[in-house]
């Protein structure tokens, strides 16, 4: 989920050298492209993008944080988004675990990676969290979350159903089309209805962090309109002393676009830390 009207308005073909690929989940294509060295040739990022983000919706995040770390970059749309097969809706309650414990165990182990690191946006980053704590692959080395839930709130809540209103009302639905084409319906209400689903509130999943023992990156927005500094708080008190936190100023639900010439450099800081010497990621 995010604040897709900032994303849209800053948006650019966010690289020119990238090789397209293909993932199979259960049968459905993923839309997905690699930037960078090989997995055997160096460690790797894989972004895992919001709730109603895709591919194309990281920009040129990828492609920058790839040159500054000289790490490989995996970036993949999950099913029902972008270019992706669609899904079946409505998803269900707990869709990020399987997304966690099921599709990105798959996704690693297809793609061949061996050292790497997740990056994730909003739901991807609760995604990221959860694979973290229950199924890591070999070769995790750190997380880093940017704007990630793991509980729901009342403040997210409200900004879903301001979104709903948007989508129904405004142009959102139109301005989504351009990048989620014949996905658009499902993307963005596979995304609405859950969160939305009075079953929702109960969501979380503080259960997973004491379980990670790779270093943790935690960036939020203080301006975040999906989330309070209860979220990063809740990490830094699960993960404990695993977890470096950072609140942004000035920034809402997407610190790596909206502050980027601050955020990039913290996380090509902490991939380096946590590939040299662990220890001093934290």
């Amino acid at each position: 989920m995010g604040s897709i009207s900032i994303e849209i308005k800053i948006f650019q073909s966010y690289s020119k050298n990238k090789a397209t690929m293909d993932i199979d989940d259960d049968g459905g294509r993923l839309e997905a492209v690699w930037l960078g060295p090989a997995p055997e040739v160096a460690p790797t990022l894989i972004f895992l993008h919001e709730g109603l983000g895709c591919v194309a919706l990281w920009r040129d995040i990828p492609a920058r944080l790839a040159k500054m770390t000289g790490c490989g970059a995996l970036v993949y749309s999950r099913r029902g988004y972008g270019a992706s097969a669609p899904c079946r809706l409505p998803r269900p309650i707990d869709f990020m675990h399987r997304e966690g414990q099921v599709v990105l165990p798959k996704v690693i182990q297809q793609c061949g990676i061996r050292d790497h690191i997740l990056i994730g946006h909003s739901d991807g980053g609760s995604i990221a969290l959860i694979n973290a704590g229950d199924r890591p692959a070999p070769g995790l080395a750190g997380v880093v979350t940017l704007a990630a839930h793991v509980f729901c709130e009342k403040i997210t809540c409200r900004s879903i159903e301001d979104a709903r209103r948007r989508y129904l009302n405004e142009d959102l639905k139109a301005r989504l089309a351009v990048y989620h084409g014949e996905n658009t319906d499902c993307a963005f209400w596979g995304w609405n209805d859950v969160w939305l689903h009075p079953d929702f509130l109960r969501w979380n999943i503080e259960a997973f962090l004491p379980s990670i023992q790779v270093p943790v990156l935690a960036v939020q927005g203080v301006d975040d309109p999906y989330g309070t500094a209860a979220q990063i708080e809740a990490i830094r008190r699960g993960a404990k002393d695993r977890v470096s936190a950072k609140m942004i100023a000035d920034c809402g639900h997407a610190p790596h676009l909206e502050q980027s010439d601050i955020v990039l450099p913290i996380i090509r800081d902490f991939v380096s830390a946590c590939l040299i010497n662990p220890s001093k990621a934290r």
